[in-house]
């Protein structure tokens, strides 16, 4: 055997070596171990939303600490990187909850997260299994110290503590209880509902508009209007970028004994060649079109994409599915068409009907509802009409008018 076969042979003998020592390695979790692509943090007067985006499901522990007032999260089997070293610069100094972020390696498997707190904070941590463009997902919201905020100051606030309770049920009023005839002893209210918000970010134009700015900039402009007018009110389910679970969202509306429910959109399809407004109304029988029910099934999985965990509520499971009325749904289906007339005189419509599908959000038991796509965000030359001011008061001037003529015809007047 010459000497260039030997050190052959035995430089063969250490890969092999090697390549074992690896796999070894590998199958008692070093190679294993997570890897976090991605932090972001969602500040908002209602709650501070923190995501930690992972190639694989984070192991955690979480606990608090006081004087100074901390919460402490420790990731397992994760390593320190770029991406975690820079968490605390995306504290806002703004940020009603959070005074600033640490990230260390507490020990050779552990990363700790230190949030030191401007507040005492009651924090509601869960783990989203990957959905759309979203790997895994440990979200850790952080709320007021429950009842340091009463409902009567916050009424979303209180829902949202009474959603993670599950029990959403506990403080709404019963159906079709009114406190007077709206539009003669009180105002008329209307609730309007700016889609998707928060780590949600809607669909998403070709010049990267997100659905969640557009709709909100809408919304805010529809709001001043009906304010304007004499005996109307409006509200919104949110008037900033932070998440609202659906069922909180139609639940709002019920706190706030709304006489509509507005939800508004700029959604997306599957060719750029979609273009036109819409207005849909809930169906419980099945959509009436194949493009209503692409369009339910995408919007129904806001709360999968902007993440919440179960909560198992029984308003949810029971008051929302099975005591939808058909007086309501017809009621949906008038002022519907009302304000799809008005958007065909400053936009191409879709379809010149109201559509109908199972969207979630439409699913008050006795609020009229309507979800408004204002235009396709897919379609370049109406993405750029949805990002200009004059578009945008165009569509909140259509819903107005639509509102003001389903009240003029009797609407909800009739029923009392």
């Amino acid at each position: 055997m010459t000497d260039d076969t030997h050190n052959l042979g035995r430089r063969r003998l250490l890969q092999t070596v090697a390549a074992s020592w690896i796999l070894s390695v590998s199958k008692v979790g070093f190679a294993a171990s997570s890897q976090v692509i991605a932090v972001r943090i969602w500040p908002s007067s209602t709650y501070t939303r923190i995501t930690l985006e992972s190639s694989t499901p984070l192991k955690y522990k979480q606990f608090l600490l006081s004087d100074p007032p901390r919460v402490v999260v420790d990731i397992e089997d994760v390593h320190l990187n770029s991406v975690l070293k820079g968490l605390g610069e995306k504290v806002q100094q703004s940020d009603p909850y959070i005074r600033q972020a640490r990230v260390g390696q507490f020990d050779t498997k552990t990363v700790r997260l230190v949030f030191e707190l401007k507040r005492v904070i009651n924090p509601h941590v869960f783990t989203l299994k990957p959905v759309a463009e979203f790997h895994n997902r440990l979200v850790l919201d952080l709320y007021p110290q429950e009842g340091e905020i009463s409902a009567q100051d916050d009424p979303l606030l209180a829902l949202l503590e009474d959603y993670n309770r599950g029990d959403v049920a506990r403080t709404l009023p019963p159906e079709k209880a009114k406190d007077g005839q709206a539009g003669r002893s009180r105002p008329l209210v209307i609730m309007l509902d700016p889609g998707h918000g928060g780590e949600d970010p809607g669909a998403i134009g070709k010049y990267k508009t997100r659905e969640k700015d557009v709709v909100l900039q809408i919304g805010r402009r529809l709001q001043k209007l009906i304010m304007r007018e004499p005996n109307m009110k409006a509200h919104m389910t949110r008037n900033e970028d932070v998440f609202i679970p659906l069922k909180v969202r139609v639940a709002k509306a019920r706190k706030l004994r709304a006489d509509l429910f507005i939800s508004i959109h700029a959604d997306a399809f599957t060719s750029r060649a979609a273009k036109g407004s819409s207005v849909f109304a809930l169906s419980t029988k099945g959509a009436t079109s194949s493009a209503a029910r692409f369009l339910a099934q995408t919007q129904n999985e806001s709360d999968l994409i902007g993440g919440v965990s179960k909560s198992g509520d029984r308003y949810l499971d029971h008051t929302m599915f099975d005591l939808v009325q058909t007086a309501t749904i017809s009621d949906s289906l008038k002022f519907g068409k009302e304000v799809l007339t008005r958007m065909g005189r400053i936009n191409h419509l879709h379809k010149n009907k109201v559509d109908q599908a199972g969207f979630a959000v439409l699913k008050a038991p006795d609020i009229p509802s309507i979800l408004v796509e204002t235009a396709f965000i897919s379609n370049i030359s109406e993405e750029k009409k949805l990002r200009t001011a004059h578009f945008q008061q165009q569509v909140a001037e259509s819903i107005l008018a639509g509102i003001k003529a389903y009240f003029a015809e009797g609407g909800m007047l009739a029923r009392g």
